[in-house]
């Protein structure tokens, strides 16, 4: 058995456990590495595990630069509602009136989205569209030129759906109001007020530091590592921030507080931080919507969460304010999701006593299943519903698109059982698919017309 290096800055028994857990979950899913985070009791304890790369091994820190993803999106949140405060920009004006250049397929959406739609995912176009528009300031502004082609899949306001596109479109906003690039913002707002020095959002800072590479597990060829490793400028906005396990703890402790700094310094009132836990709208599968964060409620508690996902590097982000509890878990492949899911779990039971309740499954025979058969698109992907036997399965067949509109579909995944959890609600039970949670979404007139994971698939 290959040892795993584990690289603690703490003697506490209860994150022993923890890191015993993440370990014995990394050789299961071969995950090379892993950086975890946590605070509890108003102490702080940080960890890392494993390799950076399994072509060039470092062993993983406190330090070690991951790729966030679209917990980014909460940094570009948290620049908006700074604007927001400094009368710069208006949360319900429409964000024409600050883009007249803004040009949307739909122009009902154009004429009307806000930016709370971008902070809430609520803009209806099409939101997973990734453009490489080159390395200049300019690349927001090409990128959201490029918005003009995207289909209006419901109108503005309507219907929940995450959309990467918004988060670059607020990015964008960003940038006309402040007069400069969205990096040189998010730095002087954020990053450099809440202590973030290890946080960078260009390739060219984070190529001299430690750093973790994307990897994905091959049947032939084992755990190999995936390429590019880069996001294009005009993702930076949407999920371009590298950054460590220590420094999303500097971040966590400013979120769970009262928008003052450690040092005292006021970025935000209290007011506005609890407005951007609140929830704004529904979200799906019983979640809600903050401004940039997701919201749940577990055991009488509020969690408020984001994760995201790059190539082969995937982050989960949430706190717990009401308990002054936080936790990051930042891996290195992307069989990182299902480590996720494990380490997230035992950590809110072990720590605050806070279990999901198990989960139970419906029985329905054949005939009733066959409304739900078919198959569900999306941008990224197909979901194909059929039955096997009796059995409910899906098949997942990507499209590709990212990190470019352009790039081709990564290998397809084995397919799954699903089981209906509830009233048209689907759980996976197979990896790597396992526990990804949709719902079905009818019309008017009860006719299923959209699967929803955290996107709309629309039924064919």
């Amino acid at each position: 058995m290959v040892t795993i290096p584990i690289h603690h800055e703490t003697n506490d028994a209860d994150f022993r456990q923890l890191s015993d857990f993440v370990v014995a979950e990394m050789r299961r899913l071969s995950v090379p590495g892993v950086a975890v985070g946590l605070i509890h009791d108003g102490r702080e304890h940080l960890a890392g595990f494993g390799v950076t790369s399994v072509e060039n091994p470092l062993p993983v820190t406190a330090d070690t630069l991951f790729q966030i993803g679209s917990t980014t999106k909460t940094i570009t949140g948290t620049i908006v509602m700074r604007l927001i405060e400094q009368g710069l920009i208006d949360l319900d004006a429409p964000v024409k009136s600050y883009l007249p250049e803004l040009t949307l397929q739909d122009k009902a959406a154009e004429a009307s989205v806000t930016t709370r739609h971008l902070l809430t995912h609520m803009g209806g176009w099409l939101g997973d569209f990734f453009r490489e528009t080159g390395s200049g300031d300019d690349a927001l502004a090409r990128y959201v030129a490029e918005m003009a082609g995207l289909p209006q899949v419901v109108p503005a306001g309507a219907v929940w759906s995450y959309n990467n596109a918004g988060f670059g479109l607020a990015g964008r906003l960003i940038e006309v109001v402040s007069g400069q690039p969205y990096e040189a913002v998010a730095q002087a707002m954020v990053l450099d007020p809440l202590g973030m020095d290890n946080s960078f959002f260009f390739p060219a800072d984070v190529i001299s530091r430690r750093f973790a590479v994307g990897h994905r597990l091959d049947e032939k060829d084992g755990v190999v590592v995936e390429r590019p490793w880069a996001l294009a400028r005009s993702a930076h906005a949407v999920g371009g921030l590298c950054s460590s396990a220590r420094d999303q703890m500097r971040y966590a402790r400013f979120h769970l507080g009262d928008g003052a700094t450690a040092s005292g310094e006021r970025l935000l009132s209290a007011a506005t931080m609890a407005a951007m836990q609140s929830p704004c709208c529904d979200a799906n599968l019983g979640r809600q919507m903050g401004l940039s964060w997701i919201l749940k409620e577990m055991g009488g508690e509020r969690v408020v969460m984001h994760g995201g996902a790059t190539n082969g590097q995937l982050s989960a982000f949430l706190m717990v304010p009401a308990r002054g509890f936080a936790l990051t878990v930042l891996t290195n492949a992307d069989e990182g999701s299902m480590l996720h899911d494990e380490v997230v779990r035992w950590a809110l039971g072990h720590y605050l006593g806070l279990v999901e309740p198990a989960t139970t499954h419906l029985t329905l025979d054949a005939a009733a299943l066959n409304e739900y058969l078919g198959t569900y698109t999306a941008r990224l992907g197909d979901l194909e519903l059929y039955l096997d036997g009796e059995q409910l399965m899906a098949r997942h067949t990507p499209h590709g698109g990212f990190p470019d509109v352009d790039s081709p579909p990564s290998p397809a995944p084995p397919p799954s059982r699903l089981a209906f959890f509830a009233p048209d609600c689907l759980i996976a039970l197979d990896p790597p698919l396992i526990n990804m949670k949709a719902e079905f979404l009818r019309d008017a007139a009860g006719r299923i017309e959209w699967l929803r994971t955290s996107r709309l698939h629309r039924r064919q």
